[in-house]
């Protein structure tokens, strides 16, 4: 009877814990971040991707590929309009370069710089290439859970690093709880005023998971400015080396 007694009380022992690791789990920021990641980035990427910067007197329309391997590699190429053809940001560590084909010129570009229009949209160079890493760069806190466009999610704060050179002084982050999928991202300055909104949109099967396939930066103290990004085409977990993204290929991508 001591021994059955025993059992029981060990079992529900490891049961009560199996239970909070998981809670604990579930609930860790960091990692509901991380899982984010992994499902909109895979370890490596290649994507076909349209943006629409739209403004009150006119829309302009850009056509790129990009790859990426982790945290620390992407290279992004311009394919269309032929003005900006050739044109190529590329990131390794902590490093971003920019080759600007009408100078023939690579140029590295200085943190300072990071919170400049990207193409000249609403999003910022750090926004695309993401010269920022959303796990290591900041402290994470969750917020909450809420619906939002139907689904229920994760409310994460983001608030940088001291160290760490990022544009924003807290982001938001709405994550979808089942799936992971990134729903939408608000970004505050430093009076705590949020100044531009990202949402996303026409979740759909591509690369061989559900995903969003429109992304959508609306700043907010710019009447009638957006910008949209479409992407048409993705592969995860593709095999690419590390030497693939290097300042020869920034330049000679066709």
């Amino acid at each position: 009877m001591k021994r059955s007694l025993l059992v029981f009380r060990l079992t529900m022992m490891a049961i009560t814990l199996f239970c909070f690791v998981a809670i604990s789990v579930a609930d860790n920021p960091v990692e509901i971040i991380r899982k984010m990641e992994q499902r909109m980035q895979g370890n490596s990427s290649y994507a076909e991707m349209t943006m629409k910067t739209v403004r009150p007197r006119y829309t302009r329309e850009v056509s790129m590929k990009a790859w990426s391997k982790g945290d620390d590699f992407s290279l992004i190429f311009i394919t269309a309009p032929a003005r900006d053809k050739g044109t190529g940001f590329l990131k390794r560590g902590k490093e971003i370069w920019n080759f600007v084909p009408s100078i023939d010129r690579t140029i590295k570009m200085p943190p300072s710089m990071m919170s400049q229009s990207w193409m000249g949209s609403d999003f910022s160079n750090d926004d695309l290439v993401r010269g920022s890493s959303t796990v290591e760069d900041y402290q994470h806190k969750l917020l909450r859970t809420e619906l939002f466009n139907g689904r229920d999610c994760y409310v994460i704060e983001l608030v940088p690093l001291p160290e760490a050179a990022i544009v924003y002084d807290k982001v938001l982050i709405w994550v979808d709880k089942k799936e992971y999928i990134q729903m939408k991202v608000e970004n505050y300055d430093e009076f705590g005023d949020c100044v531009s909104t990202i949402t996303f949109s026409d979740i759909r099967m591509m690369g061989g998971r559900e995903i969003p396939a429109i992304m959508e930066m609306v700043p907010h103290d710019k009447s009638g400015h957006k910008t949209v990004i479409e992407t048409h085409h993705i592969e995860f977990d593709i095999p690419i080396q590390d030497s693939f993204f290097s300042q020869q290929n920034l330049r000679s991508l066709k």
